[in-house]
């Protein structure tokens, strides 16, 4: 692999190559071809970036307020106009196309914006006289050390739903990116220095399961977040807690958008669309299970169909409407699901196996795929597929389709496309789904709610972001105070500062 970039861990505030020697390969999905190697930490590796974390705490937990949101507010500048190049980054290595991976970017800068405002959000209560000359107070404190374990579908929002408030709430963070796509990472914290963050606070751990388990067991580590499948999302919460440690692990999901005979079917055609095909459907807000109810269905699969026929799909450099599969191995595996599906009896109405992709020959190409006629036990609908296929389910009344949702052992997020104000305030009261859309396909929260599913889509009483990830990234106290006698603290006619 000569000529290729090393991608290292990173930290106390630079560049670290690691002892381990152990390298895996990064690949551009659009051409196949490998662009670098990463860094695999072995256990020793993990732990010196790790001690680095711990070594960092106790400054940055005493750091004021006043300055730690000036450091935020610069990274959050810097962001803001550098964007670009970590959109460039996203699409070299994820392969989605570089409109939607801005916007991946933009809506993980929405918790930093959120981030900035940590005063606020960390503002304790105070109760004078709550007995005769006693005072109590609550605040809340850092945990110390936290360690991010991210997925390769979003490789900078998703770890920008948590560090943004493990570090404005005085936390040092250990990110663990996808080893598929690793080099956002080291973008951010490179991005972290330049904005006056001291060294040790935020550090990238490049690895496999190797680094993962060592953050799992480390008892510096204070706190886990996580988000992927559901199988290792249990073993991270398991692990985890086992050993002590605050968990939240985000696991899969499979979403279902109910398009009741009332709806509006262009609108609904459209959005399923966007939901079940952007970013070729890597995302666990993707829309994979639409629940046609009534006698709408053929007239909605025409409407659909008609549109995915449309879509460009190539090189997200250039002037396309989905990119490839993030692996050769994992376009394979969402492929095999077409194939079972079509074997046990669904309708194939769109096929992505044939797609004409405009880019290289050996890129990782699958086209959008739509089946018909899809019914509950097939594996096609009961798997988490994390690619551009759409299965359509028919029923007949809103009580079938509200009853499909709620058998799923997910939970993560729903939606509802409907003109009827009863039926769609009836449907967010009885669904059992953390998120839901009304007639709106991808309902992911703004940054100060929080996201997070129910069922097998989440390990753990804490979502991301919002007011829940403040409280995960600390911890209350209560301080009741008696004080016998007032102190002086003598003459200073200046100005009072923040510092």
């Amino acid at each position: 692999m000569s000529g290729t970039k090393t991608i290292n861990h990173w930290l106390d505030g630079k560049l670290f190559e690691g002892a381990s020697g152990l390298l895996a390969p990064v690949t551009n999905p659009a051409t196949g071809r490998v662009t670098g190697e990463v860094a695999l930490a072995d256990v020793a590796d993990s732990r010196a970036v790790i001690d680095a974390a711990a070594a960092a705490f106790p400054a940055w937990r005493d750091t004021s307020l006043a300055k730690r949101t000036q450091v935020l507010f610069a990274f959050r500048e810097l962001l803001n106009e550098r964007k670009h190049e970590l959109a460039e980054i996203i699409t070299a290595e994820h392969g989605k196309v570089l409109s939607d991976a801005l916007g991946e970017v933009t809506r993980g800068q929405e918790v930093v914006e959120f981030a900035c405002g940590i005063p606020h959000l960390l503002k304790g209560a105070f109760s004078e006289n709550a007995s005769t000359k006693v005072d109590v107070h609550s605040m809340r404190q850092p945990l110390g050390p936290i360690a991010i374990i991210s997925p390769f579908n979003f490789p900078a929002m998703v770890p920008m739903w948590f560090f943004p408030l493990a570090i404005a709430a005085g936390n040092t963070v250990v990110l663990k990116p996808s080893e598929k796509d690793p080099s956002a990472a080291i973008w951010m914290a490179e991005l972290w220095a330049e904005a006056g963050l001291p060294p040790g606070v935020f550090n990238v751990l490049q690895g496999d399961r190797t680094a993962v388990n060592e953050l799992l067991v480390n008892p510096s580590i204070k706190a886990v977040s996580f988000v992927g499948s559901t199988p290792i999302a249990q073993y991270v919460y398991a692990a985890g807690t086992a050993h002590g440690k605050r968990v939240q692990a985000l696991g899969g999901a499979k979403n279902h958008a109910i398009v009741l005979p009332d709806a509006d079917l262009d609108l609904a055609a459209d959005a399923m669309v966007n939901a079940g095909f952007g970013s070729a459907g890597e995302r666990c807000m993707a829309i994979s299970a639409l629940v046609a109810v009534g006698e709408i269905a053929d007239e909605l699969v025409a409407k659909i169909a008609e549109r995915t026929r449309t879509l460009k799909i190539g090189d997200g450099t250039r002037d396309s409407d989905m990119g490839p599969l993030v692996t050769k191995t994992h376009r394979d595996h969402v492929a095999s699901y077409i194939d079972a599906g079509e074997a046990a009896g669904a309708t194939l109405v769109v096929d992505g196996r044939e797609v004409q992709a405009d880019g290289a020959a050996d890129g990782f190409w699958l086209g959008p795929t739509l089946i018909d006629n899809v019914t509950p036990e097939m594996s096609v609908y009961t798997d988490e597929i994390f690619g551009p296929v759409l299965s359509v389910v028919r029923v007949e009344t809103y009580d079938e389709a509200l009853q499909l949702v709620n058998s799923s052992p997910f939970g993560n997020g729903t939606a509802i496309f409907t003109n009827d104000g009863g039926a769609a305030r009836r449907f967010q009261n009885e669904v059992e789904v953390g998120m839901v859309g009304i007639n709106v396909p991808i309902p992911v929260p703004m940054a100060y709610y929080s996201f997070g599913g129910w069922k097998n889509s989440l390990y753990g009483d804490t979502h991301a972001h919002g007011m829940e990830g403040v409280h995960f990234f600390t911890r209350a106290k209560a301080v009741t105070t008696r004080w016998l006698d007032p102190s002086h603290g003598g003459l200073n006619l200046g100005f009072p500062q923040n510092i």
